[in-house]
């Protein structure tokens, strides 16, 4: 069995009488983008600057490629990328000065700096500012910077921090699809508060409330936490509760009012489809047919208040 590239096995934390983080386990399997999702306090802060090593958890373990960062933090910390809230930019340095301090502060062998600097450089899309000093760029472009430090050695696994926090519509595109970008070589873990940004670009949640994780699964399971596997219709020859019964998949019906109902299916998996097939044969005249999300407000309230 393959080993995970990050495993957390029942990770505490307290900082004095209160337990920041309290028995959270889950695994990141393989690359791709994961979401760290809570509200402010809840614990996601505890949690991430532990797994990158930043702070000594009170209990648990984590593991990165199988490498048990209490017991061995320097082979792990090697696997790890990390950009905090606030970049940690040296802003009186010009873009290539500090790209070229931060790899050589990742043991970047001297003779490779250049071609890694360069690398990040065009990766990122900061190539023409690589003479300009920090200080003189655009929260945009010190956002890439950041992320530029953070993927310089080429690590397994990122941890981003709200990367897209105070940046204008245009920049959070820009920042989002950089991020796919580098989601498709490497893990990516995406810690924020904000949920539509959660469900525009991870494909996997998280969320953590009081200190607990409380939500594990994909972005589609969030969606339909509240209401799984369920399609609103309306069908304005009203059949009976008992004929919808009769469609295949259909463990549930509930009536909303008038010709609005609600199926709920074991699999949603061509149940439109059947949906639609039945009431083309039995004449219930269709009129309106979706399959059903809750807002992630509602959902998010639901899993903060569990």
């Amino acid at each position: 069995m393959k080993e995970s590239l990050v495993r957390v096995e029942n990770l505490s934390h307290r900082y004095t009488i209160q337990w920041a983080v309290k028995d959270v386990s889950f695994e990141i399997p393989t690359q791709g983008i994961y979401g760290l999702l809570g509200s402010n306090g809840a614990g996601k802060s505890t949690t991430m600057n532990i797994m990158s090593g930043v702070l000594k958890q009170t209990k648990g373990q984590v593991y990165i490629n199988g490498v048990n960062m209490s017991k061995d933090p320097i082979k792990a910390k090697k696997q790890i990328g990390f950009l905090p809230q606030k970049p940690p930019l040296y802003t009186d340095t010009t873009v290539e000065e500090y790209l070229t301090n931060c790899a050589r502060l990742r043991q970047i062998p001297s003779n490779e700096i250049k071609r890694a600097v360069d690398e990040v450089l065009e990766k990122c899309a900061i190539s023409h500012f690589r003479k300009r000093l920090l200080k003189n760029l655009s929260g945009g472009y010190q956002q890439r910077v950041g992320i530029a430090q953070a993927i310089i050695h080429k690590p397994a696994f990122i941890i981003l921090d709200e990367p897209t926090n105070g940046l204008d519509p245009n920049q959070i595109v820009e920042i989002r699809g950089l991020i796919r970008e580098i989601a498709e070589e490497r893990a990516v873990l995406l810690s924020t508060h904000i949920l539509t940004e959660v469900h525009a670009i991870c494909e996997y949640i998280y969320m953590i409330e009081n200190g607990k994780l409380v939500f594990s699964g994909k972005t589609e399971e969030f969606d339909n936490y509240l209401q799984p596997n369920s399609i609103f219709v309306r069908l304005l020859e009203m059949p009976s509760v008992g004929e919808l019964m009769k469609i295949e998949g259909v463990e549930g019906v509930e009536e909303l009012g008038g010709p609005e109902y609600r199926l709920k299916f074991v699999d949603l998996n061509g149940a439109s489809e059947r949906v639609v097939q039945e009431s083309v044969k039995n004449n219930w005249r269709l009129d309106e047919i979706r399959a059903e999300k809750n807002s992630l407000n509602e959902v998010f309230s639901a899993l903060s208040n569990n």
